[in-house]
């Protein structure tokens, strides 16, 4: 699940290489942008305005900021990269791949947009974030974000004491009811297929938690749209006012596939994501990770944290080749003089 934002003011790609592209425009790729520009390093940053937290109405969970809307977050962070000098554009990724070094053999980096432009870097940082996969019941998707929730600690609070039911997808699941069971007292596990070992439905029945086993065949609204419940393949109608769903999330890979930045599948189909090591460094040389795109259950601050960090790796890595090749252009300068 994704959702398109409106068109933010698109700054024009650089002609000339720059020392850092940024792909992917939310609190990782920002703050990474951010802390690169206070370096005084030429960045820009590729945003698709498609943000995983669109559909929320509010950001919680982050001190300070706890309770902003997400556009608004967005937006100051868009506000204070340009204040550096960081430049922003909206679009796209269709390619981006390593091409010729440079003259002084340091790395480079073509990258193109969906609408033809192009524009070189020294270094990547992925911060393309993830896509939320949900279960395929009719009438689940148009809830998402408001009444159907996958995070008790991002949006939990907001539908304490309300009726709540579990659409299980697998064995996070179980650990998602004990979550949600903290926020309310009226919790349906709704199993969909998945198994409950004896031991989990005696500490379920311990909390207070029912176990429903006939499978969900739809989410059901009242006449004004909200949720109001969901109804078996039996036919009966089970009201619930909120749903919590494990999605299967994967990081966001289109147009990347030049750069062969290596994958890893998470256990139970929890989700896939880019392999990354200490500060997002990645094996591909040049290339780092970070955010939601590498670490799928990171939240708002710890996803920007985490831009920061490899930013400020990535602009050390940076100091060391603008010194290797400043002293090799004296040593070229001092053997021809």
């Amino acid at each position: 699940m994704s959702a398109q934002t409106s068109h933010h003011d698109s700054d024009a790609l650089p002609t000339e290489t720059v020392d850092v592209v940024v792909i992917g425009g939310g609190a990782a790729g920002l703050n990474g942008a951010l802390m690169l520009a206070r370096s005084r390093r030429s960045v820009i940053v590729i945003d698709s305005g498609t943000p995983r937290n669109a559909p929320a109405t509010a950001m919680h969970g982050f001190i300070v900021l706890d309770g902003t809307p997400p556009p608004e977050i967005l937006g100051r962070g868009r506000e204070q990269v340009r204040q550096y000098g960081g430049r922003i554009t909206f679009g796209e990724v269709a390619a981006a791949e390593p091409s010729a070094p440079s003259a002084d053999g340091d790395l480079r980096f073509a990258v193109t947009l969906a609408d033809g432009r192009a524009l070189t870097a020294r270094r990547v940082l992925v911060a393309s974030g993830l896509r939320d996969v949900l279960p395929e019941v009719p009438g689940l998707a148009e809830h998402w974000g408001h009444s159907v929730l996958h995070c008790p600690y991002c949006h939990g609070y907001e539908v304490r004491d309300e009726p709540i039911g579990i659409l299980a997808t697998g064995p996070l699941s179980i650990h998602h009811a004990w979550l949600f069971r903290q926020l309310t007292g009226d919790l349906i596990y709704f199993t969909r297929g998945t198994d409950l070992d004896s031991e989990t439905r005696a500490r379920f029945a311990a909390r207070g938690i029912r176990v429903v086993e006939t499978d969900v065949r739809e989410v059901v609204n009242d006449t004004d749209g909200a949720l109001v419940g969901v109804r078996l393949t039996d036919g009966t109608l089970v009201e619930r006012r909120v749903l919590a769903v494990t999605t299967r999330m994967e990081a966001r890979a289109e147009g990347l596939d030049g750069l062969k930045l290596p994958m890893e599948d998470l256990p139970d189909n929890l989700g896939r994501r880019f392999a990354s090591a200490m500060a997002g460094t990645t094996e591909i040389p040049g290339v780092w990770v970070a955010g939601n795109a590498t670490d799928l259950a990171a939240q708002v601050g710890a996803a920007a944290a985490a831009g920061a960090l490899a930013a400020s790796h990535i602009n050390a890595m940076l100091a060391t080749a603008d010194t290797d090749a400043a002293l090799a252009a004296a040593a070229a300068q001092k053997a021809t003089g």
